[in-house]
C-alpha cells in the first residue's frame, strides 16, 4: 500500500490519478482510492461520516482483494497514528509506505481558492495552514515529495520510485 498524504491543495488527488496512469502504463495491477470521495456526504447526526468512508474502504478493498489486486494507492491526509493503524488493518498489504506531498503554504491555499469554488472555500483555505501544522507534528510519512514547480508527471514519477513501485 503506497498512501499519498498531505494537506489539502498539496496535489494528492492529482498525483494519484497520475500515478495510476504511470502504473497502467506499465501494465502494474493496481486500484487508486481517494478516501475523502468515499467519505463524501452528509449523514444523520447519529452516523459518523469517516466509519462510513473507512466501511466503504474495506469493503472496495475486498472487492479489489478478490480481483487479485495486490497494490494498493491511497490519497488521504492522514492526521494521526491511529488513521494510519486503520489504513493499515483494512487494507491487504504486505508493505506499506507513506508519502507526503509539500509545497509551500501560499502555494496550497492558491490551490485550495482556485479549485473549491463554493460555500467552504473560505474554511477550506484557512485549514491549509493547520492541516500543515497538524502533519508537521503527527510525522507519519516515510518519505516527502516536492509538489511546487514541478510537472504531475515528474512529482507522481518520484512518489512510485521512493516507494519501490518502479524504477526510472
Amino acid at each position: 500500500m503506497l498512501i499519498i498524504t498531505g494537506t489539502m491543495g498539496a496535489g494528492k488527488t492529482a498525483v494519484l490519478c497520475e500515478a495510476s496512469d504511470i502504473l497502467a502504463q506499465r501494465r502494474i495491477v493496481h486500484a487508486a482510492i481517494d478516501l475523502d470521495v468515499l467519505g463524501l456526504a452528509h449523514l444523520p447526526s447519529a452516523a459518523r461520516s469517516d466509519g462510513v468512508m473507512y466501511d466503504n474502504l474495506r469493503s472496495i478493498c475486498r472487492n479489489y482483494a478478490a480481483l487479485g489486486v495486490q497494490r494498493f494507492l491511497v490519497a488521504r491526509a492522514i492526521e494521526d497514528g491511529a488513521q494510519l493503524k486503520l489504513c493499515r488493518d483494512i487494507i491487504p498489504a504486505f508493505n506499506t509506505a507513506v508519502c507526503r506531498l509539500t509545497a509551500s503554504i501560499e502555494v496550497m491555499k492558491q490551490r485550495v481558492q482556485t479549485r473549491d469554488l463554493g460555500i467552504s472555500q473560505r474554511e477550506s483555505v484557512a485549514r491549509v495552514a493547520k492541516l500543515n501544522a497538524i502533519l508537521d507534528s503527527a510525522r507519519l510519512e516515510d518519505f516527502a515529495v516536492d509538489n511546487e514547480n514541478r510537472s504531475l508527471t515528474d512529482v507522481a514519477l518520484e512518489v512510485l520510485v521512493k516507494a519501490g513501485w518502479v524504477s526510472n
